[in-house]
């Protein structure tokens, strides 16, 4: 499965699709546009709570070489699920609940390496923001091995608001972070927890920073600083399995 499959373009396929079952992932329209087809379609797309990006025309090219007509979307191979529903969910069970924040990870090859191993150590969900991530698109699905299927999949308005809402909840939010001395081994991670793993260029926002309970690190022992988010997100993953499997 290629992104070219899971693109639609042009002013009345996307309306068309609007209309239907497919599920969006983010539409782009290019810059300067004076059409007012295109400004209504954008009007019904924001009122589904649709992504909307404003890129130059050689983006969408590279999204499609067929006539565009300035309008591209790219469709998700997966339906989201609300945070409120998997919170209440993972609250009844009978395990102590585990979710992971992406914040802007943008490498569809990070994105569907990290939605494998979240599966693989019993995430509830991943929690991404609706702009400025990768997409989930056919990429996300083979790099994922298949585990964007079999993990819910959240987006929210902002990741901020998806802290205040997990806390509010009574769960702890931990940042994987290297501005810490405090290793991942010596945090208690068997309580209810959501982890939140960074870019891979910045990390966690420092705006974010600022909200989350407590910051851990994993020891780097060599002479490069920092590990692929994927990884990372993997070593942190495991030591929850660790601890909570004691």
């Amino acid at each position: 499965m290629s992104d070219k499959q899971n693109t639609i373009f042009g002013i009345y396929p996307i309306k068309e699709a609007l209309s239907s079952n497919v599920v969006f992932d983010k539409v782009f329209v290019q810059k300067g546009m004076d059409s007012d087809k295109i400004d209504g379609l954008i009007k019904d797309l924001e009122k589904a709570n649709i992504p909307v990006s404003l890129v130059p025309f050689e983006k969408l090219n590279r999204l499609t070489r067929g006539n565009h007509q300035g309008i591209v979307a790219v469709t998700s191979p997966v339906a989201f699920h609300s945070l409120e529903s998997v919170v209440e969910k993972a609250l009844e069970s009978d395990k102590a609940p585990l979710f992971l924040i992406l914040d802007q990870i943008t490498d569809v090859r990070n994105f569907g390496a990290i939605l494998r191993t979240a599966e693989c150590t019993g995430v509830d969900a991943v929690i991404i923001q609706k702009t400025g991530g990768a997409p989930v698109s056919g990429d996300t699905v083979k790099t994922s091995a298949g585990a964007i299927f079999k993990i819910p999949i959240c987006k929210v308005e902002h990741i901020k608001d998806a802290i205040f809402y997990l806390q509010g909840s009574g769960i702890t939010i931990l940042a994987a972070t290297e501005k810490t001395h405090t290793e991942i081994y010596s945090v208690d991670l068997k309580t209810p927890l959501a982890i939140i793993m960074g870019s891979e260029g910045k990390g966690v926002s420092k705006s974010v920073l600022t909200l989350v309970d407590h910051k851990a690190s994993l020891p780097l022992l060599g002479e490069i600083n920092s590990l692929n988010v994927s990884v990372a997100c993997g070593a942190f993953l495991y030591e929850v399995v660790r601890q909570r499997r004691q």
